[in-house]
């Protein structure tokens, strides 16, 4: 059959051997790839490290993230409302107004009150986002590029990865502010100080905690209310707290008033609040608001036109924080009220005062001008001032030629005790004056020698080393005569004149010996200036007051309250009177006369001490009472100086200051009929024995038979020692 032959080979066995040819060929692949056997186990071994590895790190990553959710989600229940946080203060603060009920100074920590980031100006808002934190808005608490990024910048300048730039978030500086939720407790043993040190240190571990509380603050808070927070709560130097109070400090306006360039200079604050402070140094603040300008114009906040504006008219400080008006002043009234009111108060307070800010920065501008024109630029020399009415009432106090700006500086007006010399002579003339003598009295100016128990011979004298020989009591006070002072002072006895000088306020320990007439003993020069208001008064003793009204903020009644320092009389007023003509006559024609003050009446005393350690000057108008004083502070000589020189010039130009634009009123001077009294009897034969001399029924605690003694001390004294 020949079709058959031609049939192709069966299809089966073709499979079938192309089957075997396969399998031989694997077997024979299989052989060949024995190296292929052995690569692959290695791989293997790659790959189930790799497994393993990779198996560890999820499940570590799973763990410590369920650890980092439930370490969140613990801090996200514990956190409290935005309320309960913007107000971060252990302490409250003092706000202290003038006589006109204007603001002048602060102390404590200022809070300006809750303000929401929604509520302050738009360009504060975007200040304090361009320089803290750019990301803020997108981030969710932390911004690992911006922790790396620090670290980077703090290895390469040498510090430690944490140390200096932290790469914190605005989320991570609230954390820091609120410190990680744990507030300050005052029985834990740690001062507030101390508390905010220990939140504010950056190490490891609290980075780490950081994380969390970061991230559960985000989730509990929007954007807007964690901005709220950090604008309520971040300091911003000079003892505001928050950006309200900031504002309402440096620039006297509301935090939603702000402009571009005031944004930028408080924002500028947040990297070192202190260093950057305007009223530490306006010239840096305003440098320092120029880089922040910039950051808004780079990240599209402002134009640059805007930005240019604002640098070329940068902020400046509001009057009175310019002014830095009454340091010293607002130290001595927060003196004068209880601790837990002032220094250590935990409220909100405000005290209203005497202070007359015209009359402040006129004795501060006539202290300036003086310095600047009359004394070396070089001198050390310091000088205090104390302006007040006649009632007490402190309008202006200078301690010193410079106020820092810091708190609990010396304070030469109140805190320096130093001899007053001659300035203490009026006491000695008052008591006489009390006594029923006369200012023109006469005694006689010649050499004296007094035995002193105990030391000896004593022989004062006068600083010229002459003698004027008779002289009424007027002419010896204006020139300042020492042995007319003394023998006066041992007529009417030193006891008398201790108490008179005691009883118008002159607190300090007097000597006992006869140099207490010639002002061997100390005082402060707001004593000094308080006891000279009573002789302006007509002889009533005052108290020196500074502080009207203590209230707490919200608070419409005064808890503390003063309208008035005046006190018991000391003197009756016709011997006041009869003072008040003797001192002017100081200025008149006396050593004072470089205190005149044209066609105004005055009336003063010159003070010098031994070896010139210290220079007074006090005196006063019809309306207000100045006091100077001038010395070194280690209590070494003056050099050139007296009281009737600089002090009296010091005291002049405040005084001129002062009394810009008020009328011209008379003093309350008093003159007898004429009659002439001896207080000596070696004068001549003919003037009256000075049993004469009766004294006054003003002072209760001296009966007729004292009186008589001090009758009998008139005559005996000046018989026997001259």
């Amino acid at each position: 059959m020949s079709g058959s032959g031609s049939r192709k080979p069966p299809l089966r066995a073709e499979v079938r051997h192309q089957r075997k040819a396969a399998s031989s060929g694997k077997k024979r692949r299989g052989k060949a790839s024995k190296p292929a056997r052995r690569g692959g186990f290695v791989g293997a071994f790659f790959r189930w490290v790799f497994r393993l590895t990779f198996g560890l790190i999820w499940r570590g990553a799973l763990i410590a993230g369920l650890v980092l959710l439930g370490v969140t989600g613990y801090y996200f229940t514990t956190l409290p409302s935005v309320a309960a946080l913007v107000d971060g203060r252990a302490k409250g603060s003092v706000e202290l107004r003038d006589r006109y009920d204007q603001v002048f100074a602060w102390r404590g920590e200022q809070f300006g009150g809750h303000v929401s980031a929604a509520n302050v100006s738009a360009h504060l808002r975007n200040a304090v986002v361009a320089t803290e934190d750019k990301r803020f808005y997108r981030h969710f608490g932390i911004s690992p590029r911006g922790i790396a990024s620090a670290i980077r910048l703090n290895l390469r300048e040498g510090r430690g990865p944490l140390q200096g730039n932290g790469g914190s978030t605005i989320t991570q500086q609230v954390a820091k502010l609120i410190c990680l939720g744990n507030p300050f407790d005052p029985s834990a043993g740690q001062t507030e100080a101390e508390y905010e040190a220990e939140c504010r240190r950056t190490t490891l571990a609290r980075k780490i905690k950081e994380i969390p509380f970061s991230m559960a603050m985000e989730a509990r808070y929007s954007k807007e209310d964690i901005l709220t927070i950090y604008l309520n709560r971040a300091y911003m130097g000079a003892g505001a707290r928050g950006f309200e109070a900031a504002s309402a400090r440096y620039f006297g306006k509301s935090s939603q008033d702000l402009t571009a360039a005031e944004s930028a200079m408080l924002a500028g604050l947040l990297v070192a609040p202190s260093y950057y402070a305007p009223t530490r140094d306006l010239q840096r603040a305003q440098d320092r608001a120029s880089v922040v300008l910039g950051l808004m114009e780079d990240q599209g906040y402002i134009s640059e036109g805007e930005m240019l504006a604002s640098r070329d008219n940068p902020a400046v400080l509001s009057e009175a924080a310019e002014a830095r008006a009454g340091g010293y002043f607002a130290d001595w009234v927060m003196e004068a009220g209880p601790d837990f009111l002032t220094d250590e108060t935990t409220e909100d307070v405000i005290i209203r005062t005497t202070m007359d800010p015209r009359i402040q920065q006129a004795a501060e501008e006539a202290l300036q001008q003086v310095f600047d024109t009359q004394v070396k630029a070089d001198s050390v020399a310091q000088a205090a001032i104390v302006v007040m009415s006649a009632d007490g009432a402190v309008r202006a106090m200078v301690g010193g030629r410079q106020f820092r700006g810091v708190t609990g500086q010396f304070n030469r007006a109140v805190m320096a005790k130093r001899q007053t010399g001659s300035a203490f002579k009026p006491f000695v003339y008052a008591t006489a004056l009390d006594l029923g003598a006369r200012e023109d009295d006469a005694v006689v100016d010649r050499p004296l020698t007094l035995d002193i128990p105990g030391s000896g011979p004593w022989s004062p004298e006068n600083y010229d080393h002459k003698f004027k020989g008779r002289m009424t009591f007027t002419d010896a006070l204006a020139q300042s005569r020492n042995i007319p002072a003394v023998k006066v002072s041992e007529a009417v006895g030193r006891d008398n004149v201790r108490e008179v000088a005691e009883r118008f306020g002159i607190v300090s320990d007097l000597a006992q010996g006869p140099a207490l007439a010639l002002g061997a003993s100390e005082s402060s020069l707001i004593e000094m200036t308080g006891a000279f208001a009573g002789f302006l008064n007509g002889g009533s003793a005052v108290t020196p007051y500074g502080l009207t009204e203590l209230r707490l903020k919200g608070d419409s009644a005064p808890m503390i309250g003063q309208e008035g320092g005046i006190q018991e009389r000391v003197i009756t007023p016709e011997a006041a009177g009869q003072l008040v003509y003797m001192m002017s006559r100081v200025i008149e024609a006396g050593t004072g006369t470089r205190a005149r003050l044209g066609d105004r009446p005055a009336a003063g005393k010159t003070g010098t001490t031994q070896e010139a350690r210290d220079a007074w000057f006090l005196g006063f108008t019809a309306d207000y009472v100045t006091g100077v004083w001038m010395g070194n502070d280690d209590n070494t000589p003056l050099t050139g100086v007296t009281g009737g020189g600089l002090p009296a010039e010091i005291w002049r130009e405040t005084m001129e200051r002062v009394h810009e634009g008020l009328p011209i009123s008379p003093l309350p001077t008093y003159r007898p009929g004429p009659r002439l009294v001896a207080f000596d009897q070696q004068l001549t034969p003919l003037d009256p024995p000075p049993t004469q001399v009766r004294r006054q029924p003003t002072r209760q605690q001296r009966d007729n038979s004292i009186e008589r003694a001090l009758i009998d001390v008139l005559g005996d004294l000046f018989g026997r020692r001259n």
